[in-house]
């Protein structure tokens, strides 16, 4: 059905055609140039890149006939089958999304050749998510800025961008990224709402540079000679001052590289006529999307893959010292995953439900006064113990589905 409906999509761009300068021969030996049809630029370029990702990234999806991990859903617990039965934590990313299915792996953790092969397919994924995401903005770059935009921009690039930002980039010296350090950058929300006031502030000022770019032709034709040069000066400083935007709103971009699309973003996509620009942008945002969503699916089994295979191994840890004869008392709490994959490494809680009581470190006797007695192995087992429960280190897993 995908298939078939993207062809209904893209039938339309055979249409989308610019002549160009081509050489024809006669059949009695001689030649002439004529004009022929090729696909417009962009769509020559792009269209087929974009077809080769979507196959690529059907081909993927696939190979996931046969896995060993699978899905249950959320809050539903089905006792026919065995392996639902294994407790597996939940990322931060599962915990937002709590729509998505919970992903399983064996009480094990998967093998490593089933880990490689996953870890591959992530790191494919993400290198087509970076082409469409290429794409996307090139796209967006060419499409042309709507005037209801325009219109609703405030009069000066000051009052877009706040007090704050204004003085840093009219500082004789500026860096972006002390500038970006001192922004309140804690939420998407937050950081989305400065990129879209450092958009509006560069495209009032190029406004104003085309404005005085009018007037100073008519000037010339005059004798005000002082007052040309005073345009000239504003002018330089308006392209000053959008250089310094634009170089700001690439290292924001740098530094948050899944960031929404701007405001300027959404007005262009909505008030776009040109249908070859709106089948590319459309086309290449799907397959961001499906990328994207394949990198954090495969994420989160990796997550709980890593969390499975820290539990196994603290458990054969503990019971070196001694402490596996609880029988099944213990519950392990494992917040994130092990290093070298995306996510941090975990840490591990012990709480009992049945408390056994620790070696006593005295001894009380002679002459009514404690005195310190040997303790042996199972102290030291309890310290590690201990230390193992102390040591805690957040980690961060992907947000956005």
């Amino acid at each position: 059905m995908w298939r078939r409906e993207l062809e209904w999509l893209l039938c339309v761009s055979d249409s989308i055609v610019e002549l160009i300068p081509s050489i024809q021969h006669f059949p009695g030996g001689g030649t002439y140039e004529i004009m022929e049809t090729r696909p417009r630029s962009d769509l020559y370029a792009n269209l087929p890149a974009l077809k080769k990702l979507d196959a690529m990234l059907i081909d993927m999806l696939d190979a996931f006939s046969d896995t060993e991990f699978w899905y249950t859903d959320r809050g539903i617990v089905l006792g026919e089958c065995d392996k639902d039965s294994y407790n597996s934590p939940a990322s931060v990313r599962q915990e937002d999304k709590w729509w998505l299915p919970c992903p399983k792996v064996p009480p094990n953790g998967l093998s490593e050749e089933a880990r490689k092969k996953l870890q591959q397919c992530r790191d494919f994924a993400n290198q087509i998510l970076k082409a469409a995401l290429a794409i996307n903005s090139g796209v967006l770059a060419e499409m042309e800025i709507p005037d209801p935009y325009l219109e609703t921009l405030p009069k000066s690039g000051k009052e877009c961008l706040g007090e704050i930002i204004y003085q840093y980039l009219t500082a004789n010296k500026f860096s972006p990224e002390c500038l970006l350090d001192c922004l309140d950058l804690s939420s998407e929300h937050q950081t989305l709402e400065i990129a879209n006031r450092i958009e509006a502030a560069v495209h009032v000022w190029r406004q104003k540079n085309g404005r005085r770019h009018k007037k100073q032709a008519k000037l010339k034709l005059s004798s005000w000679g002082g007052k040309v040069k005073g345009l000239v000066n504003d002018s330089e400083r308006n392209d000053f001052l959008v250089q310094r935007a634009e170089t700001l709103l690439q290292s924001l971009r740098i530094r948050f590289p899944g960031l929404p699309q701007t405001t300027l973003d959404m007005n262009k996509i909505q008030y776009n006529k040109d249908v070859g620009q709106s089948i590319l942008e459309s086309y290449s945002r799907v397959m961001e999307s499906m990328a994207f969503n394949i990198t954090a699916r495969i994420d989160d089994v990796l997550y709980v893959d890593d969390a499975m295979r820290r539990s196994v191994s603290v458990t054969e840890t503990l019971s070196l010292f001694g402490i596996s004869g609880l029988n099944g008392q213990k519950a392990f709490s494992v917040q994130s995953s092990a290093h070298g994959s995306p996510f941090a490494t975990p840490s591990l809680s012990v709480a009992s439900r049945s408390p056994r009581r620790a070696p006593p470190l005295y001894s009380v006797k002679r002459n009514g006064t404690r005195e310190k007695g040997i303790v042996g192995e199972t102290e030291k087992a309890w310290s590690y113990a201990g230390n193992l429960s102390s040591r805690r280190v957040t980690g961060v897993t992907p947000e956005r589905d």
